[in-house]
């Protein structure tokens, strides 16, 4: 998720941009000590998620989102308890608190990112599969026979119940060409078919006698979903 951080005062930014460095889904673009310098980056890139304050100069944080005609999600920061109904009015996402601890702004962007997936999941498609450049050829891949997909920098190997395919590419395109009902990243170098699932076993999956690890910033979403489908 592309994030920016609004914040007139610099060491909160600096506090958020560290928090925002220890979770592999966040990217932040950019921290903007008021709010005209944001809409700018905002106009300019595409931005899933606003990490904002609400007592700035000139204009307050409350007053800036309804500025934005389609604003990202928003998450505020914020030293004053007493704007949280207003915040909540403005489908905020959440309301943090300064000071803020790091396990309380986790559970804050795990909220946003669970909504963030919901929101850009891809439409059913009659298209089943992708077609892949490998050993000097072109290879039909079947989303269905795909148990897991591993990065490797500017490589990804592509697990299947018989054979193993490495592919040139990114782990970033790749996902784009996936399905995001039944496929999804758990940690930053595995992206696992939820289908194809057998076995959950202390933070990791189990598939014969390989183990692939659930990243912490993933285990939010992804045994949210898997809870769905517990007795």
């Amino acid at each position: 998720m592309n994030c920016i951080a609004i914040d007139d005062e610099p060491l909160a930014l600096n506090i958020i941009n560290d928090f925002c460095s220890k979770i592999d889904f966040l990217e932040l673009k950019a921290s903007c000590t008021n709010a005209i310098e944001a809409l700018q980056i905002i106009e300019k890139e595409q931005i899933d998620l606003l990490f904002l304050d609400i007592q700035m100069p000139h204009i307050t944080g409350l007053e800036f989102i309804k500025t934005i005609k389609n604003p990202p999600l928003i998450i505020f920061t914020t030293a004053f308890s007493e704007h949280a109904i207003d915040a909540y009015e403005l489908n905020a996402i959440d309301y943090l608190v300064k000071p803020i601890p790091f396990e309380r702004f986790l559970k804050a962007v795990n909220k946003a990112y669970s909504l963030f997936m919901l929101q850009n999941a891809k439409p059913s498609s009659l298209i089943d599969f992708m077609m892949v450049k490998a050993d000097y050829a072109t290879i039909k891949i079947r989303f269905d026979d795909v148990l897991y997909i591993e990065g490797l920098k500017d490589y990804v190997k592509i697990f299947l119940a018989d054979k193993m395919i490495v592919t040139k590419t990114t782990m970033k395109n790749i996902q784009e060409k996936l399905p995001s009902s039944t496929f999804i990243r758990i940690h930053k170098s595995f992206i696992v078919n939820l289908l194809r699932i057998e076995k959950i076993e202390n933070n990791r999956l189990v598939y014969g006698k390989e183990y692939i690890p659930i990243g912490s910033n993933f285990r939010k979403p992804f045994f949210d979903i898997i809870d769905k489908f517990k007795l």
